[in-house]
């Protein structure tokens, strides 16, 4: 199990544990909301008498608090799949290069099975890929893919405006 000491693996394992029971505890309490209609969750007898925006409002309430489920419902997974690589002697070494994970790294993010230089960093993935949309200039232009959200406008800049369609 790469570098990690028996004291290390139990904290670790005990951590997994943790997380595992605070997730299925927010799960729980979650799901006797689940199965509720709008109206039920709401607290209102009929939706009839409500403004469509208060309407509105509950929908994305509801709609945030099952995207907040799913993402629990996948750390839950990633748990139960860490605790799995402990049982197979397999936790604590990246799944892509096989080398030892840090024991800080997994102190922090016990269920990952990557290292830091497989796992892509939160502003990675919060950044949108540049490249151009499929069925776009891109089929015309093969390779194309731009460096910045600059690049993008100085391509989209040489076919013009309305201005310069209208010889304004």
């Amino acid at each position: 199990m790469g570098d990690l000491t028996r004291e290390e693996l139990k904290k670790l394992k005990g951590l997994l544990r943790e997380e595992k029971k605070e997730i299925l505890r927010h799960l729980e309490e979650a799901g006797a909301a689940e199965g509720e209609s709008l109206a039920d969750a709401s607290g209102e007898i009929s939706s009839y008498d409500n403004h469509p925006a208060d309407l509105a409002t509950e929908t994305a309430d509801r709609e945030r608090d099952l995207a907040i489920d799913g993402a629990f419902r996948e750390r839950l997974d990633a748990v139960d799949r860490a605790l799995a690589r402990m049982k197979d002697g397999e936790y604590g070494k990246c799944e892509t290069c096989g080398k030892p994970i840090p024991y800080e790294r997994l102190e922090a993010i016990p269920w990952t099975p990557f290292c830091v230089e497989h796992s892509r960093s939160p502003a990675e993935m919060a950044q949108p890929d540049t490249a151009a949309p499929a069925g776009s200039a891109k089929d015309e232009q093969p390779g194309l893919r731009f460096d910045d959200d600059a690049g993008a406008w100085r391509a989209v800049e040489a076919y013009g405006d309305s201005d310069s369609m209208t010889g304004r």
